[in-house]
């Protein structure tokens, strides 16, 4: 079973943009959530994060950070175990 990929982003982000094609590129669905039109979303997205900027990205409960932080994990090969649900 795989966890659930879940971003708080923005339409206009470059960096949203590159995270939503790491996703799509790899076959990975995920619940996108617009803090620029979801009321409170920006609230909840830094009370879970503890930053302000987009994207910020969890996979389940695990804070990835924003795109240069999940591009690494990605590069070092941590991305696809947490994904698949193998990884803590």
């Amino acid at each position: 079973m795989s966890a659930p990929v879940v971003m708080y982003t923005t339409s206009w982000c470059p960096y949203c943009t590159s995270a939503r094609q790491l996703f799509d590129g790899k076959g990975v669905a995920y619940t996108e959530i617009d803090v620029d039109t979801v009321q409170g979303a920006r609230e909840e997205m830094q009370r879970r994060s503890g930053r302000t900027s987009v994207p910020q990205i969890f996979v389940g409960e695990r804070h990835l950070g924003g795109y240069d932080d999940t591009r690494a994990l990605d590069d070092r090969g941590g991305l696809d175990p947490l994904l698949a649900g193998s990884a803590d």
